[in-house]
C-alpha cells in the first residue's frame, strides 16, 4: 500500500480553490468603477473674493459636478444671483432669480454651465459675474 504524502489530492484541491478565489477577487477589484475624487471647494476670486473684474477667474480651471463654489463678499454692498446664459450676457437679472445674500455663500455644482452675477446696479457690467462649466 502506498502512503499519502503532504501533497495529496485533497490538499491540492484546496490550493487550487484558493488560487481561483484570489483570481476572482483580483478581477472584481480591478474591474470595479474607480470612485470619483472628493469634491473640491473653490473660493471665487481666490483671496480677493467676489468682486469687480472677477469674470475671468474661472478660465483655465476644471470644475467637476459636486465641487463647491464659495462666494465671499461684503453683503452690505454685493450679492450673488444664479442666472441663465442670457441674463449673464446682458447683465439683466430676471425676476424670480435665486439671489444669495449671506456674504459667504456656498453653491454645489451639478454638471453643465452655471452663471452667477451681482444684482447691484453696474456691478455685473464691471465684471462681477462668472460662468463655470462643470464636467
Amino acid at each position: 500500500m502506498m502512503a499519502r504524502g503532504s501533497g495529496s489530492a485533497i490538499g491540492g484541491s484546496v490550493v487550487l480553490a484558493l488560487a481561483a478565489l484570489l483570481m476572482v477577487g483580483l478581477f472584481v477589484a480591478t474591474s470595479a468603477p474607480v470612485a470619483e475624487a472628493a469634491a473640491a471647494s473653490y473660493m471665487v476670486g481666490d483671496y480677493g473674493g467676489w468682486k469687480f473684474n472677477v469674470d475671468r477667474w474661472a478660465k483655465g480651471r476644471t470644475f467637476r459636478a459636486g465641487d463647491v463654489l464659495v462666494f465671499n463678499y461684503n453683503r452690505a454692498v454685493h450679492d450673488v444671483a444664479v442666472v441663465n446664459a442670457a441674463a449673464y450676457r446682458s447683465c439683466a437679472v430676471p425676476k424670480g432669480a435665486k439671489v444669495l445674500r449671506s456674504g459667504r455663500d456656498k453653491v454645489r455644482l451639478g454638471r453643465g454651465t452655471h452663471y452667477f452675477a451681482c444684482t447691484v446696479r453696474g456691478h455685473c457690467q464691471a465684471g462681477m459675474k462668472i460662468a463655470v462649466r462643470a464636467v
